[in-house]
């Protein structure tokens, strides 16, 4: 029996890029074992509309929000202070021999970190941008050990001043791009056997547990936690410890096993192929964790696992046509194995397998479930058979033996696994025999 739940992935570290993540698994078909698996919603916030208007007012005197209020980690950049030089437009900053960035100055107006603009517990702005002058320049431009020191002209007679922390100007630089924080991200194949992340559940019920087992789902795209007691309510617990759990049409938090319950192949004894979960959403789950909570009758049940991203790199690299099709060819998808359900992504066509993002090109989301995959009624004529030869060739090097890392799962050892964001991996838990 399986024990299910989803949620959306929400990581307080410095950044967090989506990653999508599958497994794969080919154990023969059989009665399930006992499953739980959970995953972590989006956060979706509830606001009160303020109606006051918030002006632009003098706040020289007020405590500038600092670096780690703003979330920035960043080391500072040097001892020396940088060099700051305004001309009409923009300020210039010097970081050091060829390296420099420049700001607009309706730019750094709007993006004010005072207690006047910017709220230091909430991180929203209070700041009118709509009554920022569009050709505004600084008064007076200097830079000091706090950071970038501006004073603007008011509204007034008075005068506004802002410091912007050198490690925020430094991560949010735009021209240029400075990468200060290289990714961690590590693409791996079969090999990962030897050395598969993992914590221990004692860890993670600390905040420095927790800090490690999310940065190894970021840095890998999976984790194991050890030790979890094999009941529903801990490994609720567990999930909560990162986020609220989202709802999907199976529920919150649930079981399943082979009794077709729910019209999916999962509720079934047989094995399934290489897929992600929920391709009919517009918006995937980001986050998803899975418990065997017994394991008794039968044997079989082992988990496979396959870094998707891995996989984009090598289809990239050995057959860059047909990733260009599984780049930007979208694929419909729908659910509709329930009598009184159907659903369906908005766009109908949904997205293509390989997402990029359309600034850094890297990649941000697969999707692949070609049991789910709709009537591929928009392709062009001229490019049917190609298409068809794309996806042959992405299957067979999923299904590589390079590419797969088999576990057999047990009761106490929960396995999270982003989704639908990088490192990419296909997860499916076969029910043994």
């Amino acid at each position: 029996m399986f024990r299910v739940g989803f949620a959306r992935l929400r990581i307080p570290l410095w950044r967090w890029p989506h990653s999508t993540v599958k497994y794969l698994s080919r154990s023969a078909p059989g009665r399930p074992s006992s499953l739980m698996i959970s995953s972590i919603l989006g956060s979706h916030w509830t606001h009160s509309l303020w109606t006051r208007s918030r002006s632009i007012s003098s706040a020289a005197t007020k405590e500038v929000v600092s670096s780690e209020q703003l979330g920035v980690t960043e080391p500072r950049v040097h001892s020396d202070i940088p060099i700051a030089n305004a001309d009409e437009h923009k300020v210039s900053i010097l970081w050091g021999p060829q390296r420099w960035s420049r700001f607009h100055h309706i730019w750094l107006r709007d993006h004010c970190r005072c207690p006047d603009c910017f709220h230091p517990i909430t991180k929203q702005r209070l700041l009118n941008t709509f009554e920022i002058p569009a050709d505004i320049k600084p008064i007076h431009v200097q830079g000091s050990a706090d950071g970038l020191e501006v004073v603007w002209p008011g509204t007034s007679t008075e005068s506004h001043s802002s410091v912007y922390p050198w490690t925020w100007l430094q991560a949010n630089t735009y021209d240029p791009v400075l990468q200060t924080t290289p990714s961690q991200k590590v693409l791996w194949g079969s090999k990962i056997e030897k050395s598969p992340p993992s914590v221990t559940y004692t860890e993670v019920m600390d905040d420095k547990g927790l800090h490690k087992w999310l940065t190894n789902v970021e840095t890998f795209g999976f984790c194991f936690v050890s030790g979890v007691p094999a009941t529903p309510e801990a490994t609720e617990e567990l999930c909560e410890r990162i986020g609220f759990i989202r709802e999907t049409q199976y529920g919150k938090f649930w079981e399943f096993t082979a009794d077709l319950s729910k019209g999916d192949t999962a509720y079934t004894t047989m094995a399934l192929g290489a897929h992600t979960d929920n391709t009919y959403f517009t918006d995937p789950c980001g986050l998803q964790l899975f418990h065997l909570l017994s394991h008794t009758e039968g044997s079989g049940g082992a988990t496979l696992l396959v870094d998707g991203s891995y996989v984009a790199a090598l289809m990239k690299e050995l057959h860059p046509k047909f990733h260009d099709l599984l780049s930007r060819v979208p694929i419909p998808a729908h659910a509709a194995g329930e009598p009184s359900a159907l659903y369906t992504p908005s766009p109908p066509a949904m997205y293509p397998p390989l997402r990029y993002h359309p600034s850094t090109k890297e990649l941000v989301q697969v999707r692949w479930n070609n049991d789910d995959r709709s009537v591929m009624s928009h392709l062009p004529p001229d490019e049917v058979e190609e298409w068809y030869q794309a996806i042959k060739i992405w299957n067979e090097l999923l299904t590589k033996p390079d590419s797969e890392y088999w576990i057999q799962l047990s009761p106490g050892t929960v396995l999270s696994k982003s989704y639908p964001c990088l490192p990419a991996m296909w997860l499916n838990l076969v029910p043994s025999d």
